[in-house]
């Protein structure tokens, strides 16, 4: 069983690439966080396929609704979501869905629908003679289900199960907002060999708390930008990289910066359950992620302890070497962390493979639809996963605080 977060916090989803849509469940979100399905939909925007034009070609609308765990006194504006009709043998049932509630604290469920799908795309790679594609899933997943796997666009392998990670991360960030002022960025500093000159790791500093108004601003020029990056010269040659590798029939690696800011100090555990540990799990395994660095990362390698350790005054940490983490727990200071995602691995260029049942080709891409970097897209998904960590640990912290008052019924 696979849940993202836990155990107080955590996300759990179904759906395949090509299916009728993906299921998400977030349990754990505690009762009071007022919620707008608006406030979810603007992240899905970020995260659908079509919402950059360096991107894949499919384009998914990606509406999410809500179906439980909200609620309100004012029923009109509660069920004043989008209606779902289905048709079921001429009888045609009818009801609304959740726009604007409160939690609950029960389960929390959301669904957003498929509708952009070209299945015969995938018919290369059906069966035991089907082709396996070079560095995707295909040959793994095919004999690790006993041939019993979904080969449209990747099933359950496919990066549209994100859409799971930012319904449940949405939730998690508007809990860290409302709570704690908590904002998430994320900043595309390298593609291929072309690197930016500013990063938000630089450009926040070791600042404690910074205003939401600055935060605000910063996020506009990013995405503003030809990609979502803090340097908008950067993004405009990335951009033109990446439109070339499309032409020549590749794909392209880039490296991802997530950073949280004004976070709330003291979450998390130190060893086998520390907030480094699951971050770097948790960001480190999203769908094409070959690396995961926190704070300084690898450069503290070239480092003596003397010019990595971050000296510390009354009122904080002057630098922030240690990326917001010291033994798996949180300072105050932001989160940083970088990720590194591969090449994609669909590409049109010839390649060297098996079929199913291993026979060696010569393999040539069909038809189909990709992204040739995919790091174009996974900011939103890196800043949910962060997220709903964070969250998790933040609850954590707090089970061990009790306050007796909150047991008293009478």
């Amino acid at each position: 069983m696979e849940l993202l977060g836990g155990p107080l916090f955590s996300v759990a989803g179904a759906g395949e690439s090509h299916g009728p849509g993906v299921t998400t469940i977030v349990f754990g979100c505690p009762p009071g966080l007022e919620v707008a399905r608006e406030d979810v939909q603007q992240f899905l925007d970020r995260r659908r396929p079509g919402s950059n034009k360096h991107g894949t070609p499919r384009s998914e609308a990606d509406k999410v609704v809500f179906l439980s765990g909200l609620y309100k006194p004012d029923h009109d504006a509660l069920l004043s979501g989008p209606a779902i009709d289905i048709d079921v043998n001429g009888a045609l049932q009818h009801t609304e869905t959740y726009a604007h509630g409160f939690t609950t604290g029960e389960p929390i469920a959301a669904l957003v629908l498929s509708t952009s799908k070209k299945s015969r795309h995938y018919d290369q790679f059906m069966g035991d003679e089907g082709e396996a594609r070079p560095g995707h899933t295909d040959l793994v997943k095919y004999h690790q289900s006993q041939g019993f796997v979904d080969i449209r666009g990747g099933g359950r392998s496919s990066y549209r199960s994100t859409i799971t990670d930012v319904v449940g991360g949405s939730i998690a960030r508007l809990w860290l907002q409302q709570t704690f002022g908590t904002v998430i960025l994320s900043s595309i500093v390298q593609v291929g060999e072309l690197k930016t000159t500013q990063s938000l790791a630089d450009y926040v500093g070791a600042r404690v708390n910074i205003d939401t108004a600055e935060i605000a601003a910063l996020n506009a020029k990013m995405e503003a930008a030809e990609i979502h990056s803090i340097d908008a010269d950067f993004a405009k040659e990335a951009g033109q990289l990446i439109k070339q590798t499309r032409i020549n029939g590749d794909s392209i690696g880039a490296l991802v910066e997530v950073v949280a800011v004004n976070v709330p100090a003291l979450a998390g555990q130190p060893l086998y359950n520390s907030l480094k540990v699951r971050l770097m799990g948790a960001l480190g395994g999203l769908n094409a992620a070959q690396s995961c660095e926190i704070g300084a990362g690898i450069d503290a390698v070239r480092r003596v302890g003397s010019e990595n350790n971050d000296p510390i005054r009354a009122t904080g940490y002057v630098a922030n070497a240690h990326g917001g983490l010291l033994g798996g727990i949180t300072t105050g200071a932001p989160l940083v962390a970088r990720v590194g995602f591969k090449p994609t691995s669909t590409i049109v260029k010839p390649q060297k493979s098996v079929r199913k049942n291993l026979q060696e080709i010569d393999f040539e891409l069909a038809k189909g639809r990709h992204d040739p970097c995919v790091g174009v897209r996974a900011g939103v998904t890196l800043e949910s996963r962060l997220a709903i960590e964070l969250m998790n640990a933040v609850l954590a912290q707090q089970a061990t605080v009790v306050n007796t008052d909150t047991f008293n019924l009478f």
